[in-house]
Order: C-alpha cells, then sequence, then structure tokens
C-alpha cells in the first residue's frame, strides 16, 4: 500500500483547474520528487495534500485512510508534515527554543513547553539530537532572525522532522540559498531516515537527480510524466515542456 495515492484530485479556481485529476502515487521510504514548469500547479498540489485548500473533486489516501476531509492539524497527527518555500518560523526564537517547543507540542505540553522540556530527560535528548542532526549545533542559542538563510532553512526542515512524520513534503527547500550553504543543505536532506518518506517540490535539477529515486512531473495542473530518474530524463516530452528543448512527440 503506498504511503499517500491520490485519486482524480482536482481543484478549480472558477475556470482554471490549478490541479486536473491528478492520481499520484507515493510508496512507503520513496525519495519523490515533484517537478514541472512555473505555474504547473505543484504548490496547490501540496496545498491539497496538507489540507491548506480542499480540493473541489478527488480523494487523499494516507496509509490507504482517505484524510480528503481532515483538517490540516489532524493530518500532522496522523504523520504528515511539510515546509514552504517562504521560511514560517519564529524570528525571535532560537533554534534550540523553536524545537524545543516543537518537540513539546508534539508531546502535548503546548504552552507548558519549558517546563515540561526540563522535567522529562526523553524529550531533553531529541531536542539535542534534532539539533545536531540538522547542523544547528553552533547556532541553537541565536536569534532565528539573524541566522545565515540556509541555516533558517535547516531550522523550517527540523522543525517538520520534530513533528516525527512518516511522510515529510518538502517545498523548494533549496530556494535562495546561497550556494557556499547548499552544500549543507543537501547533505541533511539526503541523510534523512530512510524510515521517512520524502515527497520533495524543487526546480533545483541538480538536487532533484541526486536525491529522487521517482520523479513526477505536473504540467498544467495534470500529471504529464512519473517514472525513474533516467526514463524522466530520456522522455523528449519532459525535455519540451521543461527544458525547452525541441520535440517532435
Amino acid at each position: 500500500m503506498p504511503i499517500l495515492e491520490t485519486v482524480g484530485l482536482a481543484k478549480r479556481f472558477g475556470g482554471i483547474a490549478a490541479t486536473n485529476e491528478v492520481s499520484l502515487a507515493v510508496e512507503k521510504g520513496a525519495r519523490q520528487a515533484l517537478i514541472g514548469p512555473n505555474g504547473a500547479g505543484k504548490t496547490t498540489f501540496i496545498n491539497l495534500l496538507t489540507g491548506v485548500l480542499k480540493p473541489t473533486g478527488g480523494r487523499i489516501l494516507l496509509n490507504g485512510a482517505d484524510i480528503t476531509a481532515l483538517d490540516p492539524h489532524h493530518r500532522v497527527r496522523l504523520g504528515m508534515a511539510r515546509t514552504f518555500q517562504i521560511n514560517q518560523l519564529f524570528a525571535d526564537l532560537t533554534p534550540i527554543e523553536s524545537i524545543g517547543l516543537a518537540v513539546s507540542e508534539r508531546a502535548g505540553g503546548g504552552g507548558d513547553w519549558w517546563r515540561r522540556v526540563g522535567g522529562r530527560a526523553t524529550i531533553t535528548r531529541e531536542i539535542a539530537a534534532i539539533v545536531e542532526r540538522f547542523g544547528l549545533t553552533d547556532v541553537m542559542r541565536e536569534r532565528t532572525a539573524v541566522l545565515p538563510y540556509g541555516k533558517q532553512r535547516l531550522l523550517e526542515i527540523a522543525l517538520a522532522f520534530a513533528c516525527r512524520p512518516r511522510l515529510l513534503l518538502l517545498d523548494e527547500p533549496a530556494a535562495g540559498v546561497p550556494e557556499a550553504e547548499r552544500h549543507e543543505l543537501l547533505a541533511t536532506i539526503a541523510a534523512l531516515p530512510k524510515d521517512v518518506t520524502v515527497l520533495l517540490i524543487e526546480h533545483d535539477m541538480d538536487l532533484v537527480f541526486s536525491f529522487a529515486d521517482r520523479i513526477s512531473v505536473l504540467v498544467n495542473g495534470a500529471l504529464f510524466a512519473d517514472g525513474a530518474p533516467d526514463e524522466v530524463a530520456r522522455d523528449p516530452r519532459v525535455k519540451a515542456v521543461y527544458l525547452g528543448e525541441e520535440s517532435d512527440v
């Protein structure tokens, strides 16, 4: 059973089909990329998956359960987490405070998070492990607002990871990251645990082809191609619409 499946998923804004009856499967443990030209409907598709938008038609299944009508926070509790194209961070908190808040909230601590963190060694160890995994140890007590942009992107992925997702949706994680900081970001994404399935939206083809074991292509809101990276790279239709190459197909 796929961890994620959409069946005829559709979203219309007036006469515009932003998502056009997309049927897509993501297998457990996959490293799958969702690509397509600007305006293809990639972010709309992710917003449908996460409940930010309600579909016009079709279904969304998570581990075989229909989650189409669920609110975003219920989807998080069932194991789905995401990042955004533009960071959604607490600018005045430090990384360790932000991660502490995320871990404590997941564990039921809520607004009482500092007391809960201080009183439970397991939570303290988990926070420390996440800080280390995402390369934030050297900046963990600095305000998020002053962190290099690459570290901010790492922090946002760390916050999603703190939710203990089974499915992690990364919306252009490398967007805007300076070249000098990209290596750490890409290495950290590549090192994510294999029991966390990843669906990646990205324009950086180096990242896509070095990371993904399957690539799905959206064009005009519809699923245009889907397959192994080498198959997609050889597809003349994909080259024509995405890479701007000529094709007779």
